[in-house]
């Protein structure tokens, strides 16, 4: 099963990718004119979905040719532990007589500091979307030549031009996931869902040293906002950051909830009773219940409407590899809809292939009924709230907040 998402990751942190100091960063993003802008060498272009980027190719940094033979590998795959399934690797390997060596990290700081160094040539890297604006700025990665990427014809168009990599010169997407509220029925005695306003059941007194809250900066805040009605997830207003203040002290002081990144195993087990959590680990706590017990007492909850938190994670190819040829192939393996489903199978985190939806999903054992909402719907996805990188005052704010809440709890 894959380990839980980590934090976003600090956006001044961004400097160190850069090879600048973290002052000279911020002055030069606090002088660029807005979101969307085009970047340079030592500036960051802020995606959005109201800025949509088409990042530039440069000279020294081109596409590889067309027709080109793989490289005899062995092709250096960089990825969150336990997050990519083993068969679905192997069958890579058989088929191009390879070698796939997966290294793995905990989170993207880690990841991008090893990969800065250049002391191993990993040829693919699976980041999220918040972390593509520093990759092109530092010419980490390579653009990719979609003559070898047909298989993209298998996932949902808007992936074909996403908004944080326009013509998507540089990512392949590959799991997609919203943000909601788990809950064992064996433990919360009501519907969750019926609820005029779910994300307030992490506020109920009754359920009181039985709540998770998801060990994410962004994501944990975001919801507060979302529980009070605001939808700028990203806000930069200090009034919204204090009704965030105040409701993360009420949630201590009503349910003191456990700060986690392992909600998907400690739900099962019957350490939490009800959680917020990402759609892929909720469907991963049916693997950790108790031997006999039903995946039915698991429940998942996500706005009907599809206004809530949903993320993204994608597959690049890296520009110090040794195997760019074998990386697009891999690639292209990924996107397969056979391989992608096995992957999900394995992984618990859905690909956005066009052939998956809910009822697919339920029918053919990926979901019991009861997680039925934890499949990731592509008119979700597209209409949901996105968590974008933070330009730097407002990133200090945020994790002020943060930072006081958590050395209460």
């Amino acid at each position: 099963m894959p380990s839980p998402r980590t934090s976003r990751r600090e956006f001044l942190r961004a400097a160190a990718l850069l090879g600048i100091s973290a002052p000279v960063l911020s002055a030069t993003l606090q002088g660029c004119a807005k979101r969307g802008d085009s970047a340079t060498a030592t500036t960051l272009t802020l995606a959005s979905p109201d800025h949509p980027v088409t990042w530039p190719i440069a000279s020294d940094n081109q596409p590889i040719a067309d027709g080109l033979a793989p490289e005899k590998g062995p092709l250096l795959v960089y990825n969150y532990p336990d997050y990519i399934a083993p068969d679905v690797v192997k069958s890579f390997e058989e088929r191009y007589k390879v070698k796939v060596e997966v290294s793995t990290f905990n989170d993207a700081d880690e990841s991008i500091a090893k990969i800065r160094t250049g002391a191993v040539p990993f040829d693919v890297y699976i980041p999220s979307y918040d972390q593509i604006s520093k990759l092109v700025t530092a010419k980490l990665i390579r653009p990719l030549n979609h003559t070898y990427l047909s298989n993209i014809d298998n996932v949902w168009p808007t992936f074909t031009n996403p908004w944080y990599d326009q013509q998507w010169r540089y990512t392949v997407p590959y799991t997609v996931y919203t943000t909601g509220i788990a809950w064992s029925s064996d433990a919360i005695g009501e519907d969750i869902s019926t609820l005029s306003n779910p994300y307030e059941s992490l506020w109920n007194p009754a359920y009181k040293n039985k709540v998770g809250l998801i060990d994410d900066w962004h994501t944990a805040m975001a919801m507060v906002l979302l529980r009070d009605g605001i939808d700028d997830v990203n806000t930069d207003s200090k009034q919204n950051l204090d009704k965030v203040a105040q409701g993360l002290s009420d949630m201590k002081n009503a349910t003191n909830p456990k700060v986690t990144s392992d909600m998907y195993t400690q739900l099962p087990a019957g350490q939490l009773g009800i959680s917020q959590m990402w759609s892929g680990d909720a469907v991963n706590a049916q693997y950790y219940l108790p031997k006999g017990q039903s995946a039915d007492i698991l429940r998942y909850w996500f706005p009907e409407d599809g206004k809530g938190l949903v993320d993204n994670d994608l597959m690049v190819v890296m520009r110090g590899g040794k195997n760019p040829v074998l990386a697009h192939l891999f690639l292209q393996h990924m996107l397969d809809t056979d391989n992608a489903t096995k992957n999900f199978s394995s992984i618990g985190y859905q690909p956005p292939q066009r052939t998956l939806d809910t009822n697919t999903l339920v029918a053919q054992g990926y979901l019991p009924q009861s997680l039925s909402q934890a499949a990731v719907r592509e008119d979700w996805f597209t209409g949901g709230y996105r968590l974008l990188e933070l330009a730097p005052a407002n990133d200090a704010a945020w994790h002020t907040v943060w930072q006081s809440f958590k050395a209460g709890v």
